[in-house]
């Protein structure tokens, strides 16, 4: 029993993930754009943050910080799931950077903390606010959730 435990603590992460090295080819909004691997067009969704929807505040600013980042680049994505729209939802880095925390750093996105619960995604979050980065300098932001529910 103890053999199966430690095989399954060990694989679990190897086989939970993978990883997608591409190009960015296109960017939908601050947190979705599309990436080139090997000829194949993918949708990406970064994973644990959400940006304000197209029509809100910071909208564009989200969307040309991260084309100002990962647009035209090779960027790598640690692919977490697929979302209902068939997106793969995942962490984007080039040389180490993290951008779904360099949003949250620029107060440019919420910690969607319904689907991460990373505490120190939190923090970045709260220290934007708190500092009025981004997003935060107005006093009630709509969250992007929110929003959506109002346009249905």
């Amino acid at each position: 029993m103890k053999f199966f435990l430690y095989a399954i603590l060990i694989l679990f992460p190897i086989a939970s993930f993978s990883q997608l090295t591409g190009k960015v080819v296109a960017i939908a909004d601050g947190d979705t754009f599309t990436l080139l691997v090997n000829n194949q067009q993918i949708k990406i969704r970064l994973h644990g943050i959400d940006c304000p929807e197209k029509g809100q505040d910071f909208s564009k600013a989200a969307k040309d910080y991260l084309s100002d980042y990962v647009f035209d680049k090779v960027v790598n994505v640690r692919t977490m799931s697929k979302d209902r729209y068939r997106r793969t939802i995942g962490v984007v880095s080039i040389d180490g950077i993290n951008f779904n925390e360099k949003l949250l750093e620029a107060g440019l996105a919420w910690h969607f903390k319904k689907y991460d619960k990373n505490p120190a995604w939190a923090k970045l979050e709260e220290t934007a606010r708190k500092n009025k980065r981004g997003l935060w300098v107005n006093a009630n932001p709509v969250q992007p959730w929110e929003w959506r529910k109002g346009k249905r």
